[in-house]
């Protein structure tokens, strides 16, 4: 038997994202319920969508109909796409300024000619429920309180659900972005993994991932990561959404030949991407305590 193969009769644990990601939202659907009943309010997430890409659409949509099942108002704010930095910035300084306004989400990527990063900059931290912000990570880094990234805290969240192992073992991420690549190896470095980071310049990709415990794959390129990549008995957790040519979806791990040498392994679709959103439920309502207990002044 290879290093990178296993019997053919050996599959990989899946790892349920849908069934994880009901029993988050449930225990936000929960929460929520008892905060309207001690406060007599709601959260309110305000989703900005320029432009109409079709993806950026149907996830606002999702996201829409997560807010529904769970209890908190969702405020849908649509732009054009040839609208000015100027307009989109007013909006948020709007959003920020409504102190019935609890989380803010502006949906990417944004058409071009407008600035992510200014755009991201502008929404106060407290309202930050994507984690993007400078602050919010800064208080990731240092270990401090607030917003997490919903992606790398929904991977989390998976982990913690399916019992894996994170102390003391190799995780390795594919992938550096500050969405994604950056705040989960920070958050897998608290759990005590010992964590590296690849990218496109790392030397021999296949040999370092193998030495893998925990793969985390976020990376943007369907299907690259296969069996070859894989060490016996990890555990393989597939962040990447993308599309073939046919429109199927399809991850950054080729699914049939990883789930024959993985130990467990998420799906594409129903992994990463349903935990995204229940982590956005999640955020927006603990922003919505955080803001609750500063009007109160406590």
């Amino acid at each position: 038997m290879s290093e990178a193969t296993l019997s053919t009769d050996a599959t990989a644990r899946i790892i349920d994202g849908r069934e994880t990601a009901a029993l988050v939202k449930e225990e936000v659907r929960l929460r929520i319920a008892q905060l309207r009943e001690e406060t007599g309010a709601s959260p309110c997430l305000a989703m900005v969508l320029v432009g109409e890409d079709p993806a950026s659409q149907s996830y606002v949509r999702m996201k829409a109909r997560d807010c529904e099942q769970v209890g908190i108002i969702a405020r849908d704010h649509h732009l054009s796409a040839d609208v000015s930095q100027e307009h989109l910035d007013a909006l948020i300084d709007e959003l920020n300024a409504d102190a019935q306004v609890n989380g803010i989400l502006v949906q990417m990527p944004l058409p071009v000619g407008l600035d992510e990063e200014e755009v991201v900059e502008r929404i106060d931290p407290a309202k930050d429920v994507d984690g993007f912000h400078p602050v919010s990570l800064g208080r990731l880094l240092r270990g401090l309180p607030g917003m997490r990234p919903c992606t790398p805290a929904g991977v989390m969240a998976l982990l913690d659900q399916y019992g894996i192992e994170l102390e003391g073992k190799h995780a390795v991420v594919v992938g550096r972005s500050n969405i994604v690549g950056k705040p989960q190896a920070i958050l897998l470095l608290e759990r005590n993994a010992t964590v590296t980071i690849c990218h496109s310049r790392t030397c021999d990709l296949p040999a370092v991932c193998r030495t893998a415990d925990v793969l985390v794959a976020a990376v943007g390129h369907a299907q690259m990561i296969d069996a070859s990549y894989i060490k016996p008995g990890a555990t393989v957790i597939d962040v990447g959404i993308n599309r073939t040519e046919d429109g199927t979806m399809v991850g950054d791990v080729d699914f049939e030949s990883a789930r024959a040498v993985a130990g467990a392994i998420t799906p594409v679709p129903g992994g990463v991407g349903v935990m995204t959103r229940a982590l956005l439920m999640r955020n927006t309502v603990e922003a919505f305590e955080t803001q609750q207990s500063v009007g109160k002044g406590a």
